[in-house]
């Protein structure tokens, strides 16, 4: 591109701004492929090729390195620091969002390859962060449900208790044995479930039986495409599976069932480790309910004990509404808030029934 006959200030400022942002977004993904092998850590490798090419791109229209240049804007500082010190899958949900909003779409002075490179950029990072939700969602699954269980019910029950009028050390004594009851039930629950519904994906997986003894087959082939008709493949498309079955068989082929539709080969890896997804829960179920515990567990008793709970549950709510948000490529205020909402509406509803159905007369 040619260079504009002269430039402004506002120009150069623009320009200068754009090269610090692809110069954090490289080094970003640069961090990520030293942490991945294989697949991706190519694909990152080669994402962070393209933003050193847009660099280069505003340093020839500046020409050269300035003496002075703005600073990278937050979320481009906070994902490099990230991508050195967590997960892959939360750099990645906070890259998605990011590449989602091209900066070029209007920029005159950025070529129309930087522009379809940055909506190509946002596939690839969709594309590795759903490898990491899937990979993670068993489990994550787990672990937000417990870590809300056990801050919304713990701090339901223990504002019930206290509501009824009875001894600090009573709503104390009962907040732990909501906790301690509450994560043995969680976990108990979830591996159950989860193993549970492995089991039944593993009932219905497709296997090779029949490509194994196709070849002593003494039936009509139209017979064997009833196997895959009866794993919802179209009645042509089954035929000539089981023809092209068949004649392998028949000329001493190797036989090897057809590989699984993704969906199908995700589905253990969607639904979670057992074990790893009742861990998450028991932990973070304990978590969440030994939150509103801790007033009470430092001596506060009455009103004060119940006004700070409800602070401290509330900013556990916000924060874990808004990584679910961030992780799941949602606005991460709005479920934040709408984690509070619920959390909120559920305590308000039993301290209500606490004080309604109080017992500190009695």
């Amino acid at each position: 591109m040619a260079l504009p006959a002269a430039p402004t200030d506002a120009d150069r400022r623009r320009w200068a701004r754009y090269l610090v942002e692809e110069r954090a977004e490289a080094h970003a993904y640069e961090q990520l492929a030293r942490r991945r092998d294989g697949e991706e850590r190519e694909i990152l490798e080669q994402l962070a090729r393209t933003e050193r090419r847009h660099e280069a791109h505003w340093l020839t229209l500046l020409g050269g390195e300035p003496g002075r240049l703005p600073r990278a804007g937050l979320r481009s500082r906070l994902l490099g620091w990230m991508a050195g010190r967590f997960g892959m899958i939360f750099v990645l949900a906070l890259a998605q969002s990011a590449e989602a909003r091209s900066p070029y779409d209007g920029e005159n002075d950025a070529t129309a390859a930087m522009r379809a490179d940055e909506k190509v950029h946002y596939e690839f990072v969709r594309g590795l962060a759903a490898r990491g939700r899937r990979r993670l969602s068993g489990s994550f699954r787990a672990a937000v449900f417990g870590m809300n269980d056990g801050l919304v019910s713990n701090l339901a029950l223990m504002l019930a208790i206290g509501a009824t009028g009875v001894a600090p050390h009573f709503v104390l004594f009962s907040g732990i044995a909501g906790l301690l009851a509450g994560a043995l039930s969680m976990g108990a629950g979830e591996f159950v479930s989860v193993r549970s519904q492995r089991e039944l994906l593993a009932a219905t997986e497709d296997n090779d039986t029949a490509a194994q003894t196709a070849g002593d087959l003494d039936i009509d082939e139209n017979e064997l495409a009833l196997v895959y008709r009866a794993r919802s493949i179209g009645e042509d498309e089954a035929l000539r599976r089981a023809r092209r079955l068949v004649s392998a068989a028949e000329a001493g082929v190797a036989r090897r069932a057809p590989p699984r539709a993704e969906s199908e080969s995700h589905g253990h890896e969607v639904v979670g480790n057992d074990w790893m997804a009742a861990l998450s829960s028991v932990l973070l179920f304990s978590a969440g309910a030994i939150i509103p515990v801790l007033p009470w567990l430092f001596g506060l008793s009455g009103t004060t004990a119940i006004i700070t709970a409800v602070v401290l549950v509330g900013i556990a709510l916000l924060s874990t509404g808004a990584i679910v948000g961030i992780l799941s490529g949602g606005p991460p205020l709005r479920r934040a808030l709408r984690q509070l909402a619920i959390g909120v509406s559920a305590t308000a509803i039993t301290y209500v029934l606490g004080v309604v159905f109080g017992v500190g007369a009695l």
